[in-house]
């Protein structure tokens, strides 16, 4: 369980973080923004599969797996902006119950729990796609691509 959610962290962060995606939902260019930061981190995955897996039949289903989880992460964000909308005007409402806004917390917990699923599931298609020697390259190379984005914490 820990290596899935270190794949799907390692996935996401390679994708959304290669572009620095930090805006905020819905506002202005932020989705364009977002959009773009995909992209760019999917071009980098792609290529790690390339120069990790030799197989070319291998690495084009491998890239296909990855394109599904980019897809299935911007569809999430789309809907977490819908929410986050919902929210907005909820919060808006000086008549707004809690209730009110339970209920869309709750939506938003069972879409976002469903989209971490099926994540999930691709992430172990891709697993089962991928040699123990091509899945360790992969995510290694991932990680050290992640790195070039990530703050260094102090102290470590």
């Amino acid at each position: 369980m820990k290596t899935a959610k270190i794949l799907v962290l390692t996935l996401v962060a390679t994708t959304l973080v290669a572009g620095g995606c930090a805006r905020h939902h819905g506002y202005g260019t932020g989705s364009s923004y977002r959009e773009a930061a995909l992209e760019r981190g999917l071009v980098e995955t792609n290529e790690l599969v390339d120069k990790t897996v030799k197989d070319p039949e291998k690495a084009k289903q491998a890239k296909a797996i990855v394109w599904e989880i980019v897809n299935e992460v911007k569809q999430s964000f789309t809907k977490t902006s819908d929410y986050h909308q919902k929210l907005y005007a909820l919060n808006a409402n000086y008549e707004a119950t809690p209730e009110q806004f339970m209920k869309v917390l709750d939506e938003q917990y069972t879409v976002r729990m469903a989209s971490a699923t099926r994540i999930l599931g691709l992430r172990f298609k891709l697993k089962t796609l991928l040699n123990a020697q091509e899945w360790k390259d992969l995510t290694d190379a991932m990680d050290k691509t992640r790195s070039r984005y990530m703050p260094k914490k102090e102290g470590m």
